[in-house]
C-alpha cells in the first residue's frame, strides 16, 4: 500500500561522519528521513521556500523540456529501501491524439523530490519503506537557528 507524504523540511541528521543533510517526509504520522547530498538539499530547500534562482537548475530544465513535449508529471514514488538506499520512481504520461502514454522512470529519491516540490505534484511512500524507515516525530528535532537576540 502506498500513502501521500509532504516534505515537512531539509535539513541535517546526525551521522558518524558528520552531519549529513536529509529531506523529511511526513507519512503515516511517521517521519522519513532521506539522506541527499548538499546541492540537492539545497535545491529543494530553495524550491520549498519559494525562493527564485538566477537561472533554471537541472530540475526546472527538465520540467520545463517535458511540458514543452506535451508531458507531465503525475507524481513521485519512494517505493523501495534495500541495504540502506532509497529507490524512488517519476510517474510520468504524455497525450498524443488525445490518448494518455504513461511512463515511468527510476530516479533518485533526491531527484524526485526536487522534481515534486518544483511542480507540487504527489509524493507517495510504500508501506515498506515506512515500516522500515519512519522514526516518532518525537525522535526527529528541527533547529530554527539561533534564538532571537543571539
Amino acid at each position: 500500500m502506498e500513502h501521500e507524504a509532504d516534505v515537512v523540511g531539509v535539513g541535517a541528521g546526525s551521522a558518524p561522519g558528520g552531519d549529513v543533510p536529509a529531506v523529511i517526509l511526513s507519512v503515516r504520522d511517521e517521519y522519513v528521513p532521506i539522506f541527499v547530498s548538499a546541492d540537492q538539499a539545497q535545491s529543494i530547500g530553495m524550491a520549498l521556500e519559494g525562493e527564485p534562482f538566477d537561472r533554471p537548475l537541472t530540475h526546472d530544465l527538465l520540467v520545463e523540456v517535458l511540458t514543452e513535449f506535451g508531458g507531465a508529471i503525475d507524481r513521485v514514488r519512494i517505493d523501495d529501501l534495500r541495504d540502506g538506499t532509497f529507490y524512488a520512481k517519476v510517474d510520468a504520461e504524455r497525450y498524443e491524439d488525445g490518448e494518455p502514454e504513461r511512463f515511468v522512470f527510476d530516479a533518485r529519491p533526491s531527484d524526485a523530490l526536487a522534481l515534486a516540490v518544483r511542480i507540487d505534484c504527489p509524493i507517495v511512500v510504500s508501506d515498506e519503506v515506512v515500516d522500515e524507515a519512519g522514526r516518532s516525530p518525537d525522535s526527529v528535532h528541527f533547529d530554527d537557528g539561533p534564538p532571537e537576540g543571539s
